[in-house]
């Protein structure tokens, strides 16, 4: 389950249904004529009833509905998707919740749109129907959650209906919706109460004898605003003359709200209007928080006499412990205790944390301390807390408290480094460098030796990481050279931060530079891992990381040798099968190796056992670029129906519309359409994905998006066009020494190259910012009838003592399955350790690999113990 300390159930609990309402049934109606649709919209100003309408309409018409009540705190695209995850769990069965709770456990280890994928699928599954509910979403400004949303909404199946009330009009388009009568909106045209609604509320459910015409006048002037009729009936029962009262206020709804709350507060018994103020503080409040902030025992008491005197105060929950006081009545309490009684705002807002964080509540007890600007209580809180709030990956939320303090107080050099360095992985580098010089700054010259080592290695890890990202190699060469011989961060946060949650190619993320290749890029890279290595890191993540990007260069470069020793490398480390974002990016460029060198099968192999072990650790997210390599290598081989297997499993279809972290997997199924031709439906798809890659500034989409284009064109006769989008491959291809890319596609892209180079004599644009030397090298690394193998006497890493023992079964005539039986293994792991031997002995078949072991005289008789003589 989602931990209960991280997520507030109240958040999450549909507000109870309160006595003394009148039940609208006309807008009831409107909104339950229309769950057949996608989405209904209820927007209104303050006060009009929204909450309290579709609380109603729940309960009364016993809709399955998941609640989410949103605050300025869920500007945050990680925790607003865990609250809804949790709200629909709260709605759904026990099965639900089994089905559902490692989704959220999952984040933030998968993209936004990776999740979203995943929980509709698991929604499709829900029986009969359900509404979501998202209530105050006018608290939201978070652009990425409103494009998540727009896309969840769109997506959602049939029976899932969304609710959304705001005060202000949605962030995104709902146009498409509209058209497709989709939409139901609900305005504050219908929300205001009808005069007839008016009457019966004041019958009915006030009680106050009014005459009709007394009724008609405060209905307009109220202009049917629920909040005011509301108002006025609690002010109402402090006098006799209802028609003076009743002359006595105009204008906008939120001056007769001042002038009205004022009225109520003048009436209140002192004791009550004292607890209101102390308590305003609070936007969820129980007894014992209630006893904190007020420094009393009689919270429960006085929560009681609210309820009864129906002051404005809102259940969270059916046991009555949760309860809000209505936003607008909030609102007023806190202007009037900030503007006219600071110190008690102060106060209480202190008093608050120190009560949420008893009660384990951690994120409020933040909020509250720097509220009530107790900053030395909320670094404290930060230091105690940060690297678990780091790791639930709500960065935009961290980043907030950071920059909120760091305004009126400076964070110990520690929490400023972690502040700069979540800068640099959010990709606010220019904010970042000035936080480090800050730093250097402030920090440095007053710290003693042992201090300044610390902040010096931080530094070295945060100037790491925002030369990667920012390409300032001139700069980290000479940071390098100041940085010599100091010891890493005690905080492990640095070096251990996992850099991919979910890019198949570690060079597609911003570590590994979105597919920018350069020497310096590779110098930078040994440089930085010499360094780390040199300190006893060798397993750090970043070091991993590092290793594995710079193996895949090494193979777009076809150093192919170096690319495989590199992997290999990486392989030795403990934690490179406990990362998946590890793993699965070094089998990926380990099955292209093998693919490259001939051994197809065993390129498919590697895969299939890569989907099991990520299988085996409920890491299911990592499938899906497994499959779809997958389903490439089979393309490449010529097996249509297995790729088209592998690609129908993950439910991509062709009238998709391709979303940015979704391109590996649209490129494999354009390169599949291709394949069927069907070359229209895969430039429609390329057509959509080339802007994203753009926008992201991904050098690798970008160049397979344009190779892809230029061979459909090809292929269906449009050598133009083709030649055209070669050319813009071409281009960021020899600015980074790009040559895979190219000579993996083979026999058609030969065929295009040559005719570009044919064509460059006849249109000097065909080839405008692509060397004639650069096309020749490509044309020039084509495989036609190369020989497998290696020179007599050379091996790129020595066979291990289990590897010896494989080779000598395979001579002695074992198959897998013997091997596997005799060594006490499983079939899966005898194929991984035969690809691993074939990669060092540079072949792709056993018979290959038994003479290449013979020429290096490998073959040897094992003892009984099956080991190799001299081991």
């Amino acid at each position: 389950m989602i931990s209960e300390t991280i997520l507030l159930k109240t958040k999450t609990s549909l507000p109870a249904s309160r006595d003394k309402q009148l039940l609208r049934t006309r807008l009831m109606d409107a909104i339950t004529h229309n769950l057949a649709g996608k989405l209904t919209t209820v927007i209104a100003p303050a006060g009009f009833g929204k909450t309290t309408l579709l609380t109603q309409t729940i309960h009364h018409h016993q809709l399955s509905a998941a609640w989410v009540s949103l605050d300025d705190r869920d500007n945050d695209s990680i925790r607003f998707w865990r609250y809804v995850l949790q709200a629909v769990i709260a709605a759904g069965s026990p099965l639900l919740s089994e089905r559902l709770s490692p989704l959220g456990q999952l984040l933030p280890g998968m993209t936004i749109y990776t999740f979203l994928d995943a929980f509709i699928n698991e929604l499709i599954d829900i029986p009969g129907p359900l509404v979501i509910v998202l209530d105050d979403y006018h608290r939201i400004a978070d652009e990425r959650i409103h494009e998540g949303l727009s896309y969840f909404i769109d997506y959602l199946p049939d029976h899932i209906h969304v609710i959304i009330s705001s005060r202000a009009e949605l962030p995104f388009s709902t146009s498409k919706w509209r058209v497709r009568e989709q939409l139901d909106e609900l305005a504050i045209g219908q929300l205001q109460f009808t005069l007839e609604e008016t009457q019966a509320f004041y019958r009915e459910v006030s009680h106050l004898p009014l005459s009709p015409g007394q009724i008609k006048r405060l209905f307009e002037r109220t202009e049917g605003w629920v909040a005011g009729l509301q108002l006025v009936s609690i002010s109402l029962r402090s006098t006799m003359d209802y028609d003076r009262y009743i002359d006595s206020f105009s204008g906008l709804h939120r001056n007769i709200a001042d002038y009205l709350f004022n009225e109520v507060m003048a009436n209140l018994p002192s004791a009550i209007h004292s607890f209101l103020l102390q308590t305003s503080v609070l936007e969820r409040i129980n007894a014992a928080l209630c006893n904190d902030v007020t420094g009393k025992t009689d919270g429960q008491d006085m929560l009681t006499k609210l309820r009864t005197m129906n002051l404005f105060l809102i259940p969270l929950d059916p046991a009555d412990t949760w309860f809000r006081y209505h936003h607008l009545f909030s609102e007023f309490l806190r202007s009037l205790i900030r503007r006219n009684h600071p110190l008690l705002w102060s106060q209480g807002n202190r008093s608050a944390s120190r009560s949420f964080m008893a009660q384990g509540m951690t994120d409020e007890a933040i909020n509250h301390a720097i509220l009530g600007e107790d900053y030395e209580y909320a670094i404290y809180l930060l230091g105690e807390h940060a690297p678990v709030l780091f790791q639930r990956g709500e960065f935009s939320t961290l980043l907030r408290w950071f920059e909120a303090i760091e305004q009126r107080a400076e964070l110990p050099s520690g929490l400023s480094l972690l502040h700069s360095f979540m800068l640099v992985v959010t990709g606010q580098l220019v904010r970042a460098a000035a936080a480090l010089a800050r730093i250097e700054e402030r920090h440095l010259p007053k710290a003693d030796a042992g201090e300044r080592r610390q902040i010096r290695s931080g530094l070295l890890f945060v100037k790491s990481n925002l030369v990667f990202y920012n390409y300032d190699f001139a700069g980290w060469y000479r940071f390098s050279e100041e940085i010599t011989g100091e010891v890493l961060p005690e905080n492990p946060i640095f070096y251990n931060f996992n850099y991919n949650m979910s890019e198949p190619l570690v060079r597609r993320t911003a570590m590994g530079l979105k597919g920018v290749l350069s020497p310096d890029t590779e110098a930078i890279a040994c440089q930085f891992m010499g360094l780390i290595e040199s300190h006893g890191w060798k397993d750090s993540l970043i070091n991993l990381y590092v290793n594995q990007s710079l193996a895949e260069g090494l193979y777009e470069w076809n150093r192919l040798d170096e690319s495989l020793a590199c992997l290999h490398k990486g392989e030795q480390s403990p934690r490179f099968e406990e990362i998946a974002g590890l793993y699965v990016p070094g089998q990926i460029t380990l099955a292209g190796l093998q693919a490259v060198r001939g051994s197809m099968e065993q390129a498919i192999d590697t895969i299939h056992h890569a989907v099991e072990h990520v299988a085996s650790r409920s890491e299911f997210q990592w499938i899906r670029p497994l499959r779809v390599f997958l389903a490439c290598l089979y393309v490449r081989n010529g097996q249509l129906n297995k790729a088209k297997q592998e690609l129908s499993g993950l439910h991509l279809s062709a009238l998709d519309r391709p979303t940015p972290d979704r391109l590996f997997e649209f490129l494999a199924l354009a390169r599949y359409l291709g394949a069927r031709r069907k070359e229209a439906e895969a430039l429609r798809l390329l057509g959509i994905m080339k802007p994203q890659a753009e926008r992201e500034k991904c050098l690798m989409s970008l160049t397979e998006i344009s190779i892809r284009q230029a061979l459909l064109e090809a292929q269906r006769g449009q050598r133009s066009a083709a030649l055209q989008y070669l050319r813009e491959a071409l281009m960021i291809g020899e600015a980074n020494g790009y040559i895979r890319s190219f000579v993996d596609e083979g026999k058609a892209m030969a065929a295009l190259l040559r005719a570009s180079q044919l064509e460059r004599s006849r249109c000097a644009d065909v080839s405008q910012g692509v060397s004639e030397a650069y096309l020749a090298k490509l044309l020039g690394l084509f495989p036609e009838n190369r020989e497998p193998g290696l020179a007599k006497g050379s091996l790129i890493e020595p066979l291990t003592q289990q590897e010896l023992v494989i080779i000598q079964l395979i001579k002695n005539g074992s198959a897998n399955k013997s091997i596997a039986r005799e060594l006490s293994l499983t079939e899966g792991t005898i194929k991984v350790y035969l690809s691993r031997i074939y990669g060092k002995l540079g072949v792709s078949s056993r018979t290959q690999a038994l003479v290449i072991a013979e020429e290096l005289q490998l073959l040897e008789p094992l003892d009984a113990d099956h080991k190799a003589p001299g081991s």
